[in-house]
């Protein structure tokens, strides 16, 4: 189905990238679970060569069931092209490899995603890549920070744990007169309640793991924007072998198909909890942009449509007090993953920060008291209702 603008998200979800009229006749596209393709014959060939849609050769270099979820992703985003990936960090990593060299420059935000980070200031030093760190929405730094050869700059928004909000139009205002590429890593905020596309950014990344998929059962990722812009990529992936599965694609069209229903109830869910724990006594601090008290709420209002479920709190900084309140959850399960319609809860110091020393980790701001709550799809009133009673 051909992308339509002036269709809703929630018809541009069900129908978008369908092969709707397959050969068996059935209502979704099939899983075609395979890892190479033949020819009926030498004509075949010549339509593979000529480019033809629809003719594929082997698996890593695509596969009708994944082009058909490309497809229905980039409609999504309103993005001309899109490409997917085993992993979001396989988006992540050869996205940059295929637009960067061998003395190229980039920056990044200081809290973007750990392992991001941690590729973009070891693994590509090893490449004579450059890589400098600065502070998420210190504008002044991010534009001090331009090299004659920075050719990308590298940020999330909202970011994790904190919900940071990066003012869109200041980042574009400052790289793209610069002809330095923007890419933006918006799994938290979704296709649903931010665009970084509509503010100029040139390529936009999600680990469709999280809210795409929405069911906690697959890993994927993917990289969408202009086609100028993602076909080095894509070439580049064909080399890499990131390739996402027949059947992982499958679940990632089943899960976007209500993508919109659940992100209507996501958002809800996660205004209504961070009010709820703002008020609690026993939280000493709650960050989410839907808040007043955060930080960069005034930019989120401006430019996001919704606040997405991730909950980031502040309790006593005491390893056992949170340990305590966390074995007393009933339902809600401890787990360092998000975007699923199961809440998810993880102590980061803990979970996801456990190699590093107390010091190393105040210095990224992970404190023994900080809890992030991944809400989920069920009824607000028994969420609340757990961690009433765990934090009673």
């Amino acid at each position: 189905m051909k992308k339509d603008k002036k269709m809703g998200l929630s018809t541009r979800s069900i129908h978008s990238g369908e092969i709707r009229y397959n050969e068996y006749g059935s209502i979704t596209t099939p899983v075609v679970q395979t890892s190479t393709f033949i020819f009926r014959g030498t004509h075949e060939i010549d339509q593979l060569q000529k480019g033809a849609k629809g003719r594929f050769e082997y698996g890593r270099y695509g596969n009708p069931t994944q082009v058909a979820a490309e497809a229905k992703l980039a409609a999504l985003e309103d993005a001309e092209d899109a490409v997917l990936f085993s992993t979001g960090m396989s988006a992540i990593t050869t996205t940059l490899f295929a637009l960067l060299n061998s003395g190229d420059h980039m920056i990044i935000t200081d809290d973007a995603y750990k392992r991001t980070l941690d590729f973009c200031t070891t693994c590509l030093q090893k490449f004579n890549i450059g890589c400098t760190v600065v502070k998420m929405c210190d504008y002044k730094a991010m534009e001090k920070a331009i090299r004659k050869n920075t050719k990308i700059f590298f940020s999330e928004s909202p970011t994790n744990p904190y919900l940071n909000i990066m003012d869109q139009e200041k980042m574009v205002a400052i790289y793209k007169k610069r002809g330095i590429k923007i890419i933006s890593d918006s799994t938290f905020a979704t296709p649903y309640n931010q665009r970084p596309l509509e503010y100029g950014v040139d390529l936009v990344i999600h680990s469709a793991t999280k809210y795409l998929a929405g069911h906690n059962d697959i890993l994927a990722g993917v990289v969408l924007g202009k086609k100028e812009i993602v076909q080095p990529v894509r070439e580049y992936l064909k080399i890499t072998g990131g390739c996402i599965d027949p059947h992982s694609s499958y679940l990632l069209i089943r899960g976007l198909k209500t993508f919109e229903l659940r992100m209507e109830r996501l958002n809800a869910n996660g205004q209504t909890i961070a009010e709820y724990l703002e008020k609690h006594p026993k939280i000493k601090r709650v960050y989410y942009p839907g808040l007043k008290s955060h930080p960069h709420h005034d930019v989120a209002v401006k430019q996001m449509k919704g606040f997405g479920a991730v909950v980031t709190f502040v309790m006593d900084d005491n390893v056992k007090t949170v340990h305590k309140f966390l074995s007393k959850l009933k339902f809600i399960n401890i787990g360092p993953s998000l975007g699923g319609v199961e809440s998810l809860i993880t102590h980061p110091a803990t979970v996801s920060y456990y190699k590093l020393t107390k010091e190393q980790r105040l210095k990224l701001g992970i404190r023994d008291g900080l809890v992030r709550l991944a809400v989920g799809a069920e009824n607000a009133e028994d969420i609340i209702g757990d961690l009433a009673q765990a934090l009673g």
